[in-house]
């Protein structure tokens, strides 16, 4: 792991921006939970709530047309890379004009606009995703960088190997970022893992490895800054481990009885959020700008979720629409109620 103190802050300016990004991730997290227990959100949820610093500080290093993969706890990871938290929460909220019509919910958000190519409720699903787009990059030279996202949970995959592989074989312009949370759902990473050291698995493909403190977003943006630079210039991949915390469950509802309350005051102490504002002060950032963009945050969810409700809901009608061999599937519809009409 970087050591404390080993990484420059960014310039006031932006860590200012980068802060802004986090106050926008834990004010929406926080919105979709308050719709849930309120009834008005059906569906699971899965919330990065603690873990912030990564998509801001990862994110923040990329170009519009830099491609991105997440996982089932990527909201964060879409409104870092540009999307809009009105139709998140239309997606959320199953309307019409959310990123996938209503039909993805929370876990398969995607917004191919500013190079979101999804989220995967597979684990490390989106692994080959981003590889492919590496692929494709450098097969048209192009120079745009894809980063996939992923936890601990999904080193254990055999994708995961054979996407390193393929990378550092073909030396491809991708950035892959494991979020090490230490919880694999509700198996903490001791009891899942072999390896103590994910960043060190880069080693046997000959690629560069970091391990960097995950909530800390001035680590996260220079290594992530470096390592981008690095797939851009064409001298390939590199493996992130960004060590961060789960401070919500791994589902709504989750009771979290397979840790301690004394390892979860530990974290909250580290908490990213808390972590930037401390930095800011020591720049001389005053609280009440600090507060400020807080209650921004605050108030843009709960204006993006006002108007989500507004949003005509996804018609039934429309679910074969999109759909790969679409064509076949409304045979079948149609063959289905016809022979429903006969009986």
């Amino acid at each position: 792991m970087t050591p404390a103190g080993a990484v420059s802050l960014l310039e006031q300016d932006a860590l200012i921006v980068r802060y802004r990004v986090m106050a926008r991730i834990r004010a929406f997290e926080l919105a979709a939970r308050r719709l849930q227990a309120e009834n008005r959100l059906w569906g699971t949820l899965h919330l990065s709530i603690g873990q912030e610093a990564s998509a801001a500080g990862v994110c923040g290093e990329l170009r519009p047309d830099d491609r991105i993969t997440t996982t089932h706890r990527g909201h964060g990871h879409c409104l870092a890379k540009g999307a809009d938290p009105g139709r998140m929460f239309a997606e959320l909220l199953g309307r019409a004009t959310g990123y996938c019509k209503g039909r993805s919910g929370s876990m398969h958000i995607a917004d191919p606009s500013t190079g979101n190519l999804g989220a995967n409720a597979i684990v490390g699903g989106g692994i080959p995703i981003a590889v492919g787009a590496a692929l494709a990059a450098s097969v048209r030279r192009e120079t745009w960088v894809a980063v996939c996202f992923f936890g601990e949970g999904a080193v254990g995959e055999g994708v995961f190997h054979e996407c390193l592989n393929l990378a550092a074989l073909w030396s491809l312009p991708v950035v892959f970022v494991c979020e090490n949370n230490h919880y694999a759902e509700l198996s903490p990473e001791s009891d899942v893992l072999a390896a103590s050291n994910i960043a060190e698995l880069a080693r046997p493909f000959g690629i560069a490895g970091e391990r960097v403190d995950g909530n800390d977003v001035t680590a996260v943006a220079a290594a992530s800054a470096a390592a981008v630079a690095r797939a851009r210039a064409g001298d390939g991949p590199t493996l992130l481990e960004l060590d961060t915390y789960r401070q919500a469950g791994h589902f709504e509802g989750d009771q979290m009885l397979y840790r301690t309350k004394e390892e979860a005051a530990e974290w909250a102490l580290r908490d990213p959020l808390a972590v930037t504002s401390a930095q800011l002060r020591a720049l001389g950032v005053e609280d009440d700008l600090l507060d400020a963009i807080r209650a921004d945050a605050g108030t843009e969810m709960a204006g993006a979720i006002e108007w989500a409700e507004t949003q005509p809901a996804a018609g039934e009608g429309s679910l074969l629409e999109d759909v790969y061999g679409s064509g076949l599937a409304a045979a079948f519809a149609r063959s289905g109620a016809e022979q429903g009409a006969g009986s």
